[in-house]
């Protein structure tokens, strides 16, 4: 009887799963030559492979959106090691790879005190971001710039204000809104994620 109850039960449980978070999205099976804060290669999305995710998009020079996004990831982080989950990594993407350089990245996460831990910030070619975020509906335009007397300027995306669960296979499950994002909707999720 505990032979077919087992089979039985874990059916139910993918089921349920699969209904309660659809695939919305995926890179689909390109993969992309980014590198992290420290300058290391990342291959991205083969990188999310095996674990659960959390990925969102930045750019460092953000006023508003991107810092609370930031802070979200932030406090998400910190349930999450508070609760014991230990199955999620965390991924920042800028699609302003440009200015955010791997140093410019470090010395963000550096100035946040943030726990690099499980936590990459990525950049790379613009052309391959500009297609990695184009991919899974994200998008990122450059707004009015204000050049200063001292040659300082200022200037600013409209974009996409997301944080998205990430499945093993790197499958978009879920998304958030990275700015307003409900921190015990998304600890919630992430204890109920057994894919």
């Amino acid at each position: 009887m505990k032979k077919i109850l087992l089979p039985i039960v874990l059916l139910f449980t993918f089921i349920s799963c699969q209904e309660k978070f659809p695939v919305l999205d995926s890179w689909g099976s390109k993969n992309y030559n980014l590198v992290n804060q420290d300058g290391e290669k990342v291959i991205f999305p083969h990188a999310l492979k095996g674990k659960v995710s959390l990925v969102t998009y930045i750019f460092t020079n953000c006023p508003d959106i991107c810092p609370l996004t930031t802070n979200n990831m932030r406090l998400i982080q910190e349930r999450m090691k508070k609760e014991g989950i230990n199955h999620v990594d965390l991924y920042s993407i800028s699609f302003d790879p440009e200015v955010d350089t791997p140093p410019v990245l470090k010395k963000f996460a550096e100035m946040r005190d943030l726990n690099l831990s499980n936590w990459q910030f990525l950049t790379g070619d613009k052309k391959e971001i500009d297609d990695l975020i184009h991919q899974v509906g994200v998008f990122a335009v450059k707004g009015d710039s204000t050049v200063f007397e001292d040659g300082k300027t200022i200037y600013y995306y409209i974009h996409t204000d997301r944080i998205s669960l990430v499945d093993k296979e790197g499958k978009i499950r879920k998304n958030y809104p990275g700015s307003t994002t409900n921190i015990d909707e998304v600890i919630n999720d992430l204890k109920n994620f057994n894919e």
